[in-house]
């Protein structure tokens, strides 16, 4: 997609910071990091969602996330890994091309992605709505 900065950075018109690349993938480090070491993993072939994705370029997205995923424990030795991958704009999604975020968490790094408390739901409406679910499956 001509506009789309991530196909920009595939295309070698926009530099990045690159960790890995193959044929089907690439994984560079976000300019914008929540943590020392965020890297995004992406898709080469244009893809805004995981709605739209070819299962072929996500599973390949999601074998290169793993793999760098032990890069950076190995290189950074983090104590934990936030793994992040928005869809559409309401669930918070910047860049429209399919992005997988690996954020390196340390104990108190005062990050709060991923940390809520849970609050009991309705059980009656969570087996309706998963009934739903898996008729549309």
């Amino acid at each position: 997609m001509a506009d789309c900065i991530f196909c920009k950075i595939v295309n070698g018109e926009i530099p990045a910071v690159k960790v890995y690349e193959d044929e089907r993938v690439l994984a560079f480090m976000d300019i914008n990091p929540l943590n020392d070491g965020h890297t995004l993993v992406i898709p080469k072939k244009h893809a805004e969602t995981i709605f739209e994705i070819d299962p072929e370029d996500l599973a390949a997205a999601i074998k290169v996330a793993q793999k760098v995923a032990n890069a950076i424990k190995k290189a950074l030795n983090p104590d934990g890994l936030t793994i992040i991958q928005l869809n559409k704009k309401a669930a918070g999604q910047v860049v429209p091309h399919l992005h997988i975020h690996l954020v390196p968490r340390w104990e108190n790094d005062g990050l709060k992605v991923s940390r809520w408390e849970p609050v009991p739901g309705d059980m009656e409406k969570i087996k309706e709505i998963g009934e739903k679910i898996k008729a549309a499956v």
